[in-house]
């Protein structure tokens, strides 16, 4: 037996205002789970504490709280001392019970087809990564959306597709989608990271979805231009200064020794609107002792048609690029855009081997630079975080280069999954709660390593915001000065 201590929100909407916290200290056996805790406060402190739970097992979905912040089911979760249990994000019935019922209205049944057969093989397959949802809407609390706009929810979505495989079904789901909110989601992922049956919501049938409606001739406009400007120049956004491709030669050799070599994906941010964010990079990749080979014959990566269901001839963008690294004899390539990265990584089976700028630097080490007299915060890009896995490389990267870093709670900016194109409101919506959290930590500056949230973010704050390569180049430049003027 060990004791703990944790936190837990109280409410009863028939005698208090609003939620408030009380702290119990119990005793549980080596391995509780949170509901073993819940159980404890219940039985040996008080047994008005209102909580759900059923199968104990993880297959029901009924005890589903928030533990420190994040949706988990309380009977898989480990209890730890100090934890804070709350409930999910949705109207509170009482203490950790929510009402479930609005959502799972919203969550469709199948509508027998006439005289259907049973799936076929394939079709059971394709099924399968849907049917596991045991709909304790983890999800639904975690997204990002929800917070700004009517959108159904990630399960809901889910829902739709699943029953879009099933012959059995004569529903209209593609038109079902779209009325629950098809292009709202930023396909951040948050709803993969929380679900305890790991269903890829986003990638299975958000995108799916968006493919099926594009068929149908359904895409949002702004989404279609994007998608025809890819086709016509081989590029997402419109040049609007010379590009990074026409200021840099094939081969960039570093300053000094060679250290290793990277072949460098610029994105079509970096290369056609932001072009000084890759300058900057460069000129850390050469400090570092990091040949640099740039395929001029790249093009975009495909990633804002694949979010938006544009796929007809994202495979022809794949061969391109990959004919481009390959062909050069390139085994690590580089990029230094989040989505990019993402696409590269789980959208294609490349010969070579895909990092992030921050895995790069980190694996060879870099040359300490001087600290910025600043306070920086990071703000965690999607598809770096959630898509790639990468959280303490920035972090460590940073905390070389400035004075003080602090921590900002980390949640989409709104930028992704075509949302700040297709549906603008809810990404500024999202982006003013980046601001407001931006603001609380108190920071001069707001870092990340992604160009659409740098982009997104910079609209929506007056705080700088800058990239990482950018403020480990600044760090070098004060320590060239510094050298100098001791000399």
């Amino acid at each position: 037996m060990r004791e703990i201590t944790l936190r837990v929100s109280r409410y009863d909407p028939a005698e208090d205002a609003e939620p408030h916290f009380e702290e119990y200290t119990v005793r549980v056996n080596e391995g509780a789970r949170v509901l073993h805790a819940l159980h404890a406060v219940h039985d040996d402190h008080d047994p008005t504490l209102a909580y759900r739970y059923c199968c104990g097992s993880g297959q029901c979905g009924s005890c589903a709280v928030q533990v420190d912040g994040t949706p988990v089911l309380a009977c898989m979760e480990g209890a730890r001392d100090g934890m804070t249990v709350e409930p999910l994000d949705l109207p509170v019935l009482k203490d950790l019970t929510v009402d479930m019922g609005p959502v799972i209205a919203k969550i469709a049944r199948i509508c027998p087809a006439p005289d259907a057969g049973l799936p076929a093989k394939e079709e059971i397959e394709a099924i399968k990564p849907l049917r596991d949802c045991i709909e304790c809407l983890c999800c639904v609390s975690a997204c990002p959306a929800l917070q700004v706009t009517e959108f159904a929810g990630p399960t809901v979505l889910r829902q739709e597709m699943r029953l879009a495989l099933d012959p059995r079904d004569s529903g209209d789901r593609i038109g079902d989608a779209i009325e629950k909110g098809l292009f709202y989601c930023t396909t951040c992922k948050r709803c993969l990271e929380v679900c305890p049956k790991e269903i890829d919501v986003p990638g299975k049938a958000i995108e799916k979805l968006r493919e099926l409606a594009n068929r149908r001739g359904l895409t949002l406009p702004r989404h279609q231009e994007v998608a025809k400007m890819v086709q016509e120049t081989g590029r997402s956004v419109e040049r609007t200064v010379p590009t990074f491709l026409e200021q840099v030669p094939e081969v960039i050799e570093p300053d000094g020794p060679v250290r290793g070599e990277v072949g460098f994906f610029v994105g079509c941010m970096f290369n056609g609107r932001v072009p000084q964010t890759a300058l900057d990079a460069m000129e850390v990749m050469k400090r570092n002792g990091i040949r640099v080979i740039v395929p001029h014959d790249q093009v975009c990566c495909g990633s804002p048609l694949i979010r938006t269901g544009q796929t007809s001839f994202v495979d022809d963008l794949k061969q391109k690029n990959i004919k481009a690294f390959a062909d050069r004899g390139i085994e690590t390539v580089m990029t230094i855009c989040a989505g990019c990265g993402a696409t590269l990584k789980n959208d294609y089976e490349t010969p070579f081997t895909v990092k992030d700028v921050t895995e790069v630097l980190t694996e060879y080490g870099i040359e300490p630079p001087a600290k910025l007299d600043i306070t920086a915060t990071y703000h965690d890009p999607c598809h770096l975080l959630r898509g790639q896995g990468i959280s303490e490389e920035p972090r460590a990267l940073l905390r070389e280069a400035v004075g003080e870093f602090v921590e900002m709670p980390s949640q989409c900016c709104g930028a992704g999954g075509g949302v700040r194109s297709g549906v603008p409101e809810e990404a500024k919506a999202l982006g003013a709660k980046r601001d407001a959290a931006v603001k609380a930590t108190g920071a001069d500056v707001v870092v990340t390593v992604c160009p659409f949230c740098e982009f997104h973010i910079a609209d929506c704050t007056d705080v700088p915001v800058k990239n990482l390569v950018t403020v480990l180049l600044e760090g070098y430049r004060k320590k060239d000065a510094e050298q100098k003027d001791s000399a």
